[in-house]
């Protein structure tokens, strides 16, 4: 049964005044035609990937008469509490929230459906909630991808650091049984330290630092659950003077797929944030929308080393406009597929999973 829009055009008008208390900006034209939607947007924090992924759900919604109304929660819980409560409150037709931690949030998402609003999660799961949609990166195999490029690149034998987002979130939990799996079935290599540095370039920096004084020369690798803490290990092994030293990321974002063609990074997994986002996006839109759509779908990263970074850097940074041109099209031909990943990589195929 067609889910009936929420917003109409009073509607609309008591949405924006209701969230001129919140900090987030507006996409689309709210008024540009009758089946227009509003989207209330909360991120766990304005990182290098989700930047990324604010322009590509921009993109996609000025393509599809979409308002967005967007917000960063700045790495805590009540502040994204206080932005999904506003939301509700607001009547918007549905909630993307990329959480903070797994464990959070039940009650505004039980507020959300008992007003009638979708809740879609990206990016990260929610844990003990019912939510109408997900859209996930397969974080397991993620980290198992790393870990195996990390073995490769250190011939099987070794002592590495391993940086981890924030504690208890599923990226963190699923990207860190995916690189234990590797590192169980590889004993050459040995854990010297795990820690988080919770996504944060400056914060891996710092413990970086902290692990070059107590392990020095010892370390030969950094298996870094995101680009971001990978380039700030590269930061602080460069300022130590300690060269040779492999280091392995995920997320492909600009300054890592540089890190990659330079030979900082042995490589790293292409999360394209503008292209997962707008996915989850274009899920949301078709849920309220009452359009057939694949309620789970599964973003598989592919692996990016020097063969196929120069590809990877055109979708990213060389050729972004284009992409962002081409990309509401794609997405909709992704999602329809049930391969929400394909960007059209060398190696890449788009499996058709309708």
């Amino acid at each position: 049964m067609k889910r009936t829009l929420r917003t109409t055009i009073a509607g609309t008008v008591a949405i924006a005044a209701t969230l001129t208390a919140l900090t987030g900006c507006g996409s689309g034209d709210p008024d540009a035609g009758g089946d227009t939607i509003t989207v209330g947007v909360t991120v766990y924090d304005m990182s290098s990937f989700i930047t990324q992924g604010k322009e590509g759900m921009e993109a996609y919604a000025d393509a599809n008469h979409i308002h967005l109304e967007w917000n960063s929660a700045g790495g805590d819980v009540s502040t994204q509490a206080d932005q999904v409560d506003q939301y509700v409150t607001a009547g918007v037709d549905a909630i993307i929230i990329v959480p903070v931690q797994a464990d959070s949030l039940s009650p505004q998402v039980k507020a959300a459906k008992a007003a009638h609003i979708p809740v879609i999660a990206v990016n990260t799961s929610l844990a003990g909630v019912d939510v109408d949609a997900s859209v996930q990166p397969d974080d397991v195999a993620a980290g198992k991808q790393e870990a195996q490029q990390m073995v490769e690149a250190l011939g099987g034998k070794g002592n590495v650091v391993v940086f981890e987002g924030p504690l208890g979130s599923s990226p963190q939990l699923d990207r860190g049984e995916g690189i234990h799996a590797i590192l169980d079935e590889n004993t050459g290599l040995h854990v010297l330290a795990e820690d988080t540095a919770n996504w944060k370039r400056d914060e891996a920096v710092n413990k970086m630092k902290n692990w070059i004084s107590a392990f020095g020369d010892d370390i030969d690798g950094v298996i870094s659950q995101n680009d971001d803490m990978a380039l700030g290990a590269i930061q602080a092994l460069r300022e130590a003077g300690l060269s040779g030293v492999k280091v392995v990321g995920i997320d492909g974002i600009e300054d890592g797929l540089d890190a990659v063609a330079a030979g900082d990074m042995i490589g790293t997994s292409l999360q394209h944030g503008t292209v997962e986002l707008a996915s989850g996006l274009a899920v949301a839109a078709k849920t309220v929308r009452g359009e057939e759509v694949d309620q789970n779908p599964i973003y598989v990263m592919p692996a990016i080393d020097s063969g196929n970074v120069d590809a990877a850097k055109k979708n990213v940074v060389t050729g972004r406009t284009k992409f962002l041109k081409a990309l509401p099209a794609l997405v909709d031909e992704n999602v329809a597929a049930g391969d929400i990943a394909y960007e059209g990589l060398p190696g890449q195929s788009r499996e058709d999973a309708s």
